[in-house]
């Protein structure tokens, strides 16, 4: 039998309150139904009409909807890239295979390549500013789904993704506790197939990505240094290599394109989810964070410091009930 989350009496119900915290805590969270309607039952409201906050619980599409019309803009947009990209490798082709190639080609093909970059870069800013605000607010929703069961404080879930290094997991260890708190089976059913493979998708993306530009700027600067002379063995070889990055290159624009698709279907879910869990009573919940007490229904009061609920003292029964606390569902 587990304590009660709010005073560590002995008899806990199904909220995860004993009767006299369950009673109270329903009378207080409950809101006031006009005379002519019944009281709603516990737990959290169904959003109303046009998706404004209910409980704490914001559920306005504006951000999800924004982010889903970004990634559909930057799709096509590397796909652009992509295909400027395959026009320098093409070009390196030609000087290799001994074509007649002039400096208009390859400033052609390298215009080309910096436009597509130009655009891409514009809207992955665009994309960066509103994922962290739409993350941000992921975070609150879910502190509500779910008190006291989250690593990092909402203003990591907006800064982590802009800070070096911790920047490749932080994140991530966030999104876990979103998705495990919004998930509308409760935490012990979670799915995150989609959370994962998106996951992997970015961080291989961003790293192929960072590797094959630093090497094609170094190799890229030593060849046009040398001169693009196919007649010398070590030009040729350069010409090869450099041929063999911006294919790397193409690779890692491609796992871009994975990652992006993968990020349009989760924004998509997890928006689908908050709204489901809006709707849900508070649920049992799931592991703790490392180092945590042990968890808290999913919705109910969180435990207070030294994993001591809060009040200390159990609390004084509304007026009508008995003085001694019974266990839930007796008295």
């Amino acid at each position: 039998m587990y304590p009660c989350g709010n005073c560590r009496a002995v008899a806990v119900g199904p909220d995860g309150r004993c009767a006299a915290c369950g009673t109270y805590q329903q009378q207080l969270q409950q809101p006031t139904a006009p005379p002519h309607q019944p009281p709603m039952p516990g737990g959290y409201p169904a959003a109303p009409p046009m998706g404004m906050p209910a409980g704490g619980v914001d559920l306005r599409r504006g951000l999800s909807t924004t982010l889903v019309v970004l990634f559909s803009l930057a799709l096509p947009a590397l796909i652009l890239v992509l295909v400027a990209r395959g026009g320098q490798y093409g070009v390196i082709g030609d000087i290799l295979d001994g074509k007649l190639v002039t400096q208009k080609d390859l400033d052609d093909a390298d215009d080309f390549f910096t436009t597509a970059q130009v655009l891409h870069s514009m809207l992955t800013l665009a994309i960066a500013i509103v994922w962290a605000v739409w993350f941000r607010r992921l975070r609150l929703n879910a502190e509500v789904f779910a008190p006291g069961q989250h690593r990092f404080g909402s203003g990591w879930a907006a800064g982590s993704w802009f800070t070096p290094v911790v920047n490749f997991w932080f994140p991530k260890q966030i999104a876990n506790d979103i998705w495990r708190a919004s998930s509308p089976q409760g935490p012990h059913h979670v799915r995150s197939g989609l959370l994962n493979g998106w996951w992997v998708t970015w961080i291989v993306a961003i790293v192929t990505n960072v590797i094959g530009s630093v090497r094609y700027t170094a190799l890229r600067t030593k060849v046009e240094s040398d001169g693009y002379a196919p007649s010398l063995s070590e030009s040729k070889d350069d010409l090869d290599n450099l041929r063999g990055i911006l294919a790397f290159d193409m690779f890692a624009v491609m796992v871009f394109l994975a990652a992006a698709i993968l990020a349009l279907l989760l924004v998509r879910q997890i928006t689908a989810m908050q709204e489901q869990r809006a709707s849900l009573p508070p649920q049992m919940g799931g592991p703790s964070p490392y180092g945590a007490p042990a968890p808290s229904p999913y919705g109910a009061p969180a435990p207070g410091p030294m994993g001591y609920g809060a009040p200390q003292m159990p609390p004084t029964p509304p007026p009508g009930q008995p003085g001694q606390p019974y266990p839930y569902g007796q008295g």
